[in-house]
């Protein structure tokens, strides 16, 4: 990791690197991406089964395309009975945490007469992509479906790619069966969002797209935005470790190594106060590298977007924080809650030694989903309310709308609408 003396320079440098890791600059996957999307949307499954066959090595067919219920019993059966408990328990946890979301619809009336309200109703039908290839990710399961759950989303469906042997991964048809997911198809790719988007023969059109993915993914999702609605267009995972000269330098910098080995570009950021604790976490972390399994993504990782920055004080350490806003924060100070109240921007906050980044990942309950890249400024993590729609409920009496119609005629009238008055006025003409 390189350390840095914090001040307005190097900060300014610092967030000009970090946002070069956006999606904002891939004109020639961007290219693929469209023809893809295009090739889905006029061909439909035979396109589908044409990227399976050229991409994952997957023959499919009408017939196998979609994952039955035997193939779900029997992957599941596949997993190490202890694991799938230990996601039992975790899906337990994600649903209890977001069931305190749901929200009610309200009505509310006026002397008037007049009634006001907001009805809620979940979306109709939501699509959750599941990354596949060389890993599997079951907590992305867990994590999409459960507050799609807990809104009361009527019919979710999921994309998966199968392996060259036309099977999905066993752990992934476990946290299926977990959640209770039944349609699973097997696809994955910028083909796999375009199918969602727009429907094919066999692929019911969603309303909501969620999930991560690689960079096809992300743009793939970010093509379709506006026909569908997404969760976001997730950039590579980040975590900052807000410490002072308390830390424990050995827990700081595991915690800094668990971002750093998904991928060359995952951020990986210690902001202190203290040189001594940035040089201590700088030792401990060459000194964990040979015992972990993912070494070479890690320096990677590091040696691109791994840094130490030492502040002169909290207060500047703290504007940093929040200028930067990265996905996952941990606060290990002497008071990490009063700490916490100065932080503004964050996708999750883990607050003292013993709130390892990896709970949120997996196990706590709250959402795994977060804001990449900066966006935590305006965006939060994912929750109940990303599957819910929201109507506004108007009713007035004759004599309510008489009381203020020429408000609102007037309002109209300054517009140059005279349809919208006299859509009001017509009630009151003798």
């Amino acid at each position: 990791m390189k350390t840095v003396r914090l001040n307005k320079e190097t900060k300014k440098d610092l967030l000009e690197k970090l946002l070069k890791r956006s999606t904002n600059d891939y004109g020639e996957i961007e290219k693929r991406v469209a023809a893809i999307i295009e090739n889905v949307r006029e061909n439909g499954d035979k396109a589908i089964f044409d990227y399976a066959r050229q991409f994952d090595k997957c023959e499919l067919d009408e017939k196998s395309f979609m994952v039955t219920e035997d193939e779900i019993e029997e992957g599941a059966s596949l997993v190490d009975p202890k694991l799938y408990k230990v996601m039992e328990k975790a899906y337990g946890n994600i649903c209890e945490y977001h069931e305190k979301q749901v929200r009610q619809s309200f009505f509310t009336t006026k002397e008037d007469g007049s009634i006001l309200g907001q009805r809620i109703t979940p979306i109709e039908r939501v699509g959750v992509y599941v990354p596949g290839g060389k890993a599997a990710y079951p907590s992305t399961v867990l994590m999409n479906i459960g507050p799609a759950r807990c809104a009361g989303v009527p019919e979710i469906m999921m994309c998966t790619p199968a392996g060259a042997d036309g099977r999905v991964t066993p752990v992934v048809l476990a946290a299926a069966k977990i959640t209770g997911v039944k349609k699973i198809f097997k696809t994955g790719g910028a083909q796999a969002i375009a199918g969602m988007a727009y429907g094919t023969e066999l692929i019911p059109k969603v309303d909501k797209i969620v999930g991560p993915g690689n960079i096809y993914v992300a743009l793939a999702k970010r093509a379709v935005y506006g026909h569908v609605s997404i969760d976001s267009v997730a950039g590579p995972s980040e975590v900052m470790v807000l410490a002072d000269e308390t830390a424990d330098p050995h827990f700081v910098a595991a915690d800094l190594l668990s971002q750093a080995e998904h991928d060359e570009m995952a951020s990986a950021i210690l902001v202190t106060t203290s040189y001594e604790l940035a040089e201590a976490v700088s030792a401990e972390i060459d000194a964990f590298l040979p015992k972990l399994s993912r070494r070479e993504i890690i320096e990677k990782s590091l040696d691109n977007y791994g840094f130490a920055l030492v502040a002169d004080n909290m207060e500047d350490a703290i504007d940093a924080v929040n200028e930067i806003a990265s996905e996952h924060l941990e606060i290990v100070t002497k008071d990490p809650w009063g700490t916490m109240t100065k932080v503004k921007n964050a996708g999750a906050i883990f607050l003292g030694e013993y709130s390892s980044e990896p709970l949120g990942d997996y196990f706590a309950g709250p959402d795994h989903v977060l804001p990449t890249n900066g966006t935590a400024k305006f965006f939060s993590p994912l929750s109940v309310d990303d599957f819910i729609k929201k109507s506004s409920v108007i009713c007035y009496t004759r004599s309510a709308l008489e009381a203020v119609h020429e408000d609102v005629e007037t309002f109209a009238k300054s517009e140059g609408l005279t349809a919208h008055a006299n859509s009001v006025a017509v009630r009151f003409e003798k």
